[in-house]
């Protein structure tokens, strides 16, 4: 099972939200030393409002579980017994600042700003040593989650095509079959272990793809091989599709392939902005060769800006019910059952954020619009389709596999594919992407049919062996 570590949502949009508790330990038990605090929300009861000048007697240890890591306070419960009288000194030396810091009904420092308006001489220098502490304990967000986003017209939650014979979307994750849920207020995070650095061809760039050179159309070089199925005639704001889930083999440790969506915009030299999320196999990443369900994006074809999951400071999470980088379960079985997930990304038209959604309506999270130059206005393409790296092992082209390592030509419960591709347009309709350009960089080693009909709309078949005899 993946390990994911269990963080606050306050890491990624807002405060430290970590409960504050106390735990008893022997009457012999030294003072401890504090760290930091933690506290549920901005303001807090009355109670502990009080408690909050006492803070210092307090520390934060990090409690490690199966999965999560929690975060708890303790207090020694000698020191708890000697809080009362210090409570009491306090109140006699200074009761209107005390009034003002637990009175009911309104904010810690708008109290504070009251006590020092009813003495400004004598009361402002303790006035400012409170809202000091203030300032430290109610640490200001990181991030400010956004309201809910506009969903695009003629969306629903109904899959077309998802009740087709021998096919069923899904969005479970290996880490759920344990029972393991994360609380609201929380997020869950892929834990990035000594493990993952270590196989890292560059700390420098650990969680990025390779530099590419000679970008052209969707940032294809010699060592990158696409097939894929393309728009580029108008100005796009989303894009929407199924896509079954495979394993299919890496032939070198230092090799991926994918299969994913690609929100593209700028001119396809330094300055190419992509937004991207599907699932990947990478055992150099992940240290498996399990399907993973992945985000990326960059501003500068891939150079210095952008990275996998949360490998950077980009994409903001709000859901506690997915972890980007963890497994997807079950796999697509070749001439068996079919397994697929469903992918929505859209630029919200209220605020400008680039939304993702996995399934039938959970909404992951969103790449804020301010990271981008040209995906800050619209994008100018959108790509359907499977990627893999090819490292050229022994002079020879890479056995790693696209989708489930079979041609197109083999069709339904043999191949991999997408479905029911739909596009954002410019008035927030999801339409249906018509007009589908397919393109095959190699066809010999990966190749792309498409087709359409009622159940799956507009849809191809792609992917391919790597090496054989149609490819040296």
């Amino acid at each position: 099972m993946d390990i994911i570590r269990q963080i606050s949502a306050g890491e990624t949009s807002g405060a430290l939200t970590a409960p504050l508790q106390r735990e008893r330990k022997p009457h012999n038990h030294k003072r401890p030393r504090f760290h930091e605090v933690c506290w549920q929300g901005r303001r807090q009861p009355r109670t502990i409002t009080i408690a909050m000048v006492f803070l210092p007697l307090c520390e934060c240890s990090y409690k490690q579980t199966s999965s999560c890591w929690s975060i708890r306070g303790m207090a020694s419960r000698s020191i708890f017994y000697f809080v009362p009288l210090l409570l009491l000194a306090l109140l006699v030396a200074s009761p209107p600042a005390t009034a003002a810091l637990t009175k009911p009904g309104s904010g810690d420092a708008g109290n504070a700003t009251a006590a020092a308006k009813q003495k400004p001489g004598k009361e402002l220098p303790k006035y400012k040593r409170v809202r000091a502490l203030l300032t430290k304990l109610n640490r200001p967000a990181l991030k400010t989650i956004q309201d809910p986003p506009e969903r695009p017209k003629n969306y629903n939650f109904t899959v077309a095509g998802s009740g087709s014979e021998g096919v069923r979307n899904v969005v479970v994750q290996a880490w759920h079959a344990t029972g393991e849920a994360c609380p609201e207020g929380t997020v869950p995070i892929r834990r990035t272990t000594e493990k993952d650095l270590l196989r890292a061809n560059s700390l420098r760039r650990y969680g990025r793809k390779p530099v590419r050179r000679g970008v052209r159309r969707d940032s294809t070089s010699s060592c990158h091989e696409h097939a894929v199925g393309y728009l580029n005639s108008e100005q796009y704001y989303g894009a929407k599709a199924s896509v079954n889930v495979w394993s299919p083999r890496i032939g070198d440790p230092s090799e991926f392939s994918l299969s994913q969506i690609w929100v593209i915009s700028g001119s396809f030299g330094n300055d190419l902005n992509t937004i991207e999320a599907g699932w990947q196999v990478s055992p150099e990443l992940y240290g498996d060769s399990n399907p993973r369900f992945f985000t990326y994006w960059t501003t500068d074809a891939y150079q210095e800006t952008g990275c996998y999951n949360h490998n950077c400071h980009g994409f903001v999470q709000t859901t506690n019910k997915i972890a980007i980088g963890a497994a997807i379960t079950p796999e697509s079985v070749y001439k068996g059952r079919q397994f697929d997930i469903t992918l929505m990304l859209w630029k919200d038209p209220n605020h400008g954020h680039w939304w993702l959604e996995l399934g039938p309506g959970l909404v992951v999270g969103y790449w804020p619009s301010y990271l981008f130059t040209h995906l800050a206005r619209h994008a100018n393409m959108v790509q359907f389709g499977g990627e893999v790296v090819n490292t050229w092992p022994s002079g020879s082209h890479t056995a790693t596999q696209m989708g489930s390592g079979h041609f197109p030509s083999e069709g339904f419960d043999r191949a991999a594919y997408f479905r029911n591709l739909q596009v954002v347009d410019w008035d927030n309709n999801l339409i249906p992407a018509s007009n589908l350009k397919l393109l095959a960089d190699h066809p010999g080693c990966y190749d792309i049919q498409g087709g359409y009909n009622s159940y799956w709309g507009s849809f191809f078949y792609y992917g391919g062996p790597g090496s054989n005899v149609k490819c040296p």
